[in-house]
């Protein structure tokens, strides 16, 4: 039997709850019935849907007890507010792993990978803990704290924001060694009143929470990079910089293409390294160097660095990529569909420019929560797509008619208001040796267009 991540006794301490029914030990924790395991501990946080009326299906699924606010049936700790327990339940377990060197990554792109990254990392060096998914905000970050094992290591941390003061009391809980921003860019802007700069100081709050003397890696390439380092130095913080110049403790020398991954060289503190990654976006050459750093910070060694790195795969909607076969051939598909902002629309064009192909084709929905300037930054793409030499474009989405529209014909695929308008025109088009990228906000549903092309079959009346 596996031993117990905690025992009802430990969440009575931690929570100042109340036992209701038979002492229990847990050896997970859940808040979501559809993933939950034998023997987790199931909090009942309101929501949509209020947890509590989830229980009797948690308990009758092989929970070991319940965090709530009221009796269930069952074994459970009754506490006044499951969210406030499940952030003491967090921060008890950092407290008693006091030997665990704990990392934070925020940035505007990149952060989930880049994490996911850092904890292939942390495994290959011992007991690591990690954020699941983009398990990142107020309700995942203290459900990543709280299932943390007491005989970790090393553990990294995703966090995120759509606001100011989201990320310190987040920080605050994690309490980590060394923090990591990927980059700064037009995400959220929406949500603040003087644009970019108001997400760059956003983002500074991670500092808020490191520990005394620990490390920042921040972006040397990145235009906000001289406001974070002075931020980082304020809270004590040593700078550790990756970027171009040769000023930086990572510096990136080149990055390519490489059968169907990349290469990248680079020069690690004064040394030279080359290593293989099987990412092709071209900002995983220093994505790459941010993932070396912070794994460094947290106590790994080089060779498993550079081993987990050239080990990871994509994620899905995140630079992951397959063959579709259809009648003559065959396409590859790229899905960068998760998310999108300008930068990030931005590499992943770069990344389209550098694959050989018969014709590079990029489909582009909505990009939400630019602001009043989101027309003009979905128009804006459209040198993006001259320098990395598109073949066709196809868009979704009111916002992107704004692109569609500045784009010269002889690129222009087709457009439609909404993705499932755009679904029949585009997979149509789609013809054997293509390259075909699909990228866009989640809720301007570009994986429902990475799903069409990913499901396409033989055409009708046609061998495959």
């Amino acid at each position: 039997m596996a031993e117990p991540l905690w025992t009802s006794d430990e969440l009575l301490a931690a929570t100042a709850g109340r036992l209701d029914g038979a002492p229990f030990a847990a050896t997970g924790v859940s808040i979501d019935t559809r993933t939950l395991e034998p023997g987790d501990l199931f909090v009942a946080l309101a929501g949509e849907r209020d947890g509590h009326e989830f229980a009797a299906a948690a308990l009758a699924r092989g929970a070991a007890g319940v965090l709530a606010t009221r009796p269930v049936g069952g074994p459970a700790v009754l506490v006044g507010d499951t969210l406030r327990a499940l952030e003491a339940l967090g921060e008890a377990a950092r407290v008693r792993a006091p030997q665990a060197r704990r990392g934070a990554v925020t940035g505007s792109a990149g952060k989930t990978s880049v994490t996911q990254a850092i904890r292939a990392g942390l495994v290959r060096a011992g007991r690591a803990h990690a954020s699941v998914k983009s398990y990142n905000n107020h309700i995942g970050v203290p459900l990543t704290l709280a299932r943390m094992p007491r005989d970790t290591l090393r553990a990294v941390f995703e966090i995120g924001m759509n606001h100011s003061d989201e990320i310190t009391p987040l920080v605050r809980m994690v309490q980590p060694h060394a923090v990591a921003i990927t980059t700064v860019a037009q995400a959220h802007i929406e949500n603040f009143a003087d644009g970019e700069a108001g997400v760059a100081r956003a983002k500074s709050e991670i500092f808020e929470g490191l520990q005394p003397g620990g490390q920042a890696v921040l972006n040397a390439d990145n235009r906000w990079f001289e406001f974070l380092a002075g931020a980082a130095r304020a809270h004590g913080a040593e700078v550790l910089a990756f970027g171009s110049s040769d000023a930086c403790v990572a510096q990136l020398l080149d990055f390519r293409l490489d059968g169907g991954g990349a290469r990248v060289e680079a020069r690690l503190r004064g040394r030279r390294v080359g290593f293989s990654l099987r990412q092709t976006g071209s900002h995983w050459g220093l994505m790459s160097l941010a993932a070396l750093l912070t794994m460094e910070a947290l106590g790994v060694g080089a060779d498993d660095a550079l081993a987990a790195l050239s080990a990871f795969e994509p994620l899905e909607g995140r630079g992951a990529e397959r063959q579709v076969e259809i009648a003559g051939g065959a396409f590859t598909l790229i899905d960068e569909s998760y998310n999108a902002n300008p930068a990030s629309v931005a590499a992943a064009l770069r990344t389209l420019g550098l694959r050989p192909a018969r014709r590079r084709i990029a489909v582009l929905t909505d990009m939400l929560e630019l602001g009043r300037e989101s027309s003009a930054y979905h128009a804006g793409l459209a040198a993006e797509i001259e320098a990395a030499r598109v073949d066709l474009v196809f868009c979704a989405g009111p916002m992107m008619k704004s692109l569609f529209e500045a784009l010269p014909p002889t690129r222009q695929g087709g457009y439609a208001g909404s993705a499932a308008a755009l679904e029949l025109l585009l997979t149509r088009a789609v013809e054997p040796g293509d390259v075909v990228m699909v990228k866009g906000s989640r809720d301007s549903h570009a994986k429902a267009l990475f799903e069409a092309l990913s499901g396409l079959a033989p055409r009708s009346g046609e061998a495959a």
